[in-house]
């Protein structure tokens, strides 16, 4: 399954970027660095949104504050090693934003079971859940959550990241710190295995 597939299975949150400076104008804004208040809160602002938003699908709302308020501590704290030659700063953000997701891999396995184990909600979100809803994890179909949960963790990582921040194979490889190679075998073998659940799901409906 591509990255255009499962944005087109997923929710079109998952592939819409928050509001903010576009990432290549940032990373110039920033001449490449993080260094000082003022290059530090513009990073904040551009992409906050989007990190929560990234979290809460993959976590829950609940816990996302708390996450991406730890993920821009870890990189306030660990400015002086961010290297603008290997990543821009987006990238380097949703590296910081996954590891710290995989320490909460059980609630999100959990998570995601849960959502796959729900009937599909036919009544629409009214106005006011609408904005809460494009943000949660609830917003999954409950098949796709179910095949989701079925990953190992390392492989959900990278399908993720293609498909929710649109991050290319170089910027997962370093954000995650692993070799191109490796990217592409788990996004492979990520595919595969989504394309065999969902699969198997049509067929059952069918």
């Amino acid at each position: 399954m591509t990255g255009e597939t499962i944005a087109a299975t997923a929710p079109p949150a998952w592939t819409a970027r928050a509001p903010g400076a576009p990432p290549d104008t940032l990373d110039g804004t920033l001449d490449g660095t993080l260094d000082g208040a003022d290059a530090f809160a513009a990073a904040f602002d551009a992409y906050f949104g989007e990190i929560h938003g990234y979290v809460a699908q993959r976590l829950g709302p609940d816990i996302a504050e708390d996450i991406v308020a730890e993920t821009f501590l870890t990189a306030f704290r660990k400015r002086d090693r961010y290297d603008p030659s290997r990543a821009g700063v987006r990238a380097w953000l949703y590296g910081i934003a996954t590891n710290l997701i995989g320490k909460h891999r059980r609630l999100e396995a959990r998570t995601l079971r849960a959502l796959g184990r729900c009937r599909p909600d036919t009544d629409a979100p009214g106005h006011e859940e609408s904005v809460a809803v494009r943000v949660s994890a609830q917003s999954l179909r409950p098949e796709l959550a179910a095949a989701l949960a079925e990953l190992d963790r390392r492989d959900r990582d990278v399908l993720l990241l293609v498909a929710l921040a649109g991050l290319s194979h170089d910027e997962i490889a370093t954000a995650l710190g692993i070799p191109y190679g490796t990217v592409g075998s788990r996004l492979s073998r990520a595919r595969k295995k989504l394309r065999g659940r969902l699969g198997e799901e049509a067929r059952g409906d069918g």
